[in-house]
């Protein structure tokens, strides 16, 4: 397996600004983190990867095209895995298979949770939906949720089940920005449900699966031991940001974004500036955050009590997803997604050791 050496960085080393741009199992370390790490190449030539999910020695990856891969790491197997739904995966632009997380109870269900783009009467939209993994092939087995507004760019597509056993969904604003302000519509939002598909009775709008609103594009969930929530989000020309989420509140898209403030809208916890990170996926660790970056072509730590930014993982290229199990960190590249510049061995899998100090 290749190894890389990577050398921390000291805020924003960032490559590339597309116009248009566009975790985790939060599982607690025993060590503080030195960013100054070793990573490790275990699994290449994947298709455009979006999601990465684990349960013991077992990935599961969900793939753009509609595809899952299946990745044994203690025994070094692979098993690409086809999907037999009601409706069509549509991949076009930023759509396609996009969120996954395996259930509670995967070990006795064999089911998963995944978010996917589709075609209806020529319009594109997203669901919700449960797939059951029988023998190398994932059925579909219900929907929880469909008709959420999407389009060629801007179908956020993160899912992740929070310590309090709820599903929340990042949508985006399906370029229909005035969409992101309407609690009627389910674009631009984190969505909230019961595993089963209902509403929470706690919700913040009664009725309502909205538990926050004013987002143009979030693609990263996350929380910390406190159960407090974190979001990433793209900004329309860089000011990417970070949001500590909380119900019922308006994220302010697209009336404000950056540092511009308006009664009763939140302002980031931190945004890029004219700088585009563009990113994606998001894990918690030990006071961090450690976020994979598209167009910052890297997997940034950000630290929450300082606001420090730092690279752990660099030269790799666009990274879509990140997932924190113990020491290591998991992450997956997208540079066949149509705006990377691939190598032969792309996309891939990388695992980063958070506590290997560099020279030992």
């Amino acid at each position: 397996m290749k190894k890389f050496l990577c050398t921390s960085m000291a805020l924003f080393l960032l490559t590339g600004c597309f116009p248009i741009e566009e975790e985790t199992q939060n599982e607690q370390p025993s060590e503080e983190v030195d960013t100054n790490v070793v990573s490790e190449s275990l699994l290449e030539k994947l298709n455009v990867p979006w999601s990465i999910t684990k349960i013991d020695s077992i990935f599961y990856m969900s793939e753009r095209n509609g595809k899952i891969v299946e990745f044994d790491s203690d025994r070094n197997e692979q098993t690409p895995q086809a999907i037999q739904l009601t409706k069509e995966v549509h991949v076009e632009g930023e759509g396609g298979l996009l969120g996954l997380t395996l259930t509670p109870n995967f070990e006795n269900t064999k089911q998963a949770f995944a978010y996917h783009t589709y075609l209806e009467d020529n319009v594109i939209k997203n669901r919700v939906i449960i797939i059951e993994l029988e023998k190398d092939r994932w059925i579909e087995k219900s929907v929880l949720l469909d008709n959420i507004p999407g389009a060629r760019f801007h179908n956020g597509g993160r899912i992740k089940i929070g310590p309090d056993q709820k599903l929340y969904i990042t949508t985006g604003d399906s370029l229909n920005p005035d969409l992101a302000q309407d609690t009627n519509s389910l674009a631009g939002k984190v969505l909230r449900m019961e595993l089963d598909g209902s509403i929470p009775i706690d919700n913040p709008i009664a009725g309502s699966y909205v538990y926050s609103y004013g987002h143009r594009n979030p693609q990263g969930l996350t929380w910390d031991e406190a159960g407090r929530l974190y979001s990433t989000e793209h900004g329309q020309s860089a000011h990417d940001e970070i949001n500590r989420i909380e119900p019922g509140k308006n994220y302010g898209w697209p009336v404000i974004e950056g540092d511009e403030q308006k009664e009763g809208m939140e302002t980031p916890l931190y945004h890029t500036g004219e700088e585009t990170w563009a990113p994606s996926g998001i894990a918690y660790r030990a006071g961090q955050l450690y976020i994979a970056t598209l167009s910052g072509a890297a997997v940034k730590v950000f630290d929450l009590e300082s606001g420090e930014i730092q690279n752990v993982l660099e030269d790799t290229g666009r990274m879509r997803d990140v997932l924190i199990a113990q020491n290591d960190l998991f992450t997956i590249s997208n540079n066949r997604d149509g705006r990377g510049n691939p190598s032969e061995k792309d996309d891939q899998l990388y695992r980063v050791n958070l506590t290997t100090q560099r020279g030992k």
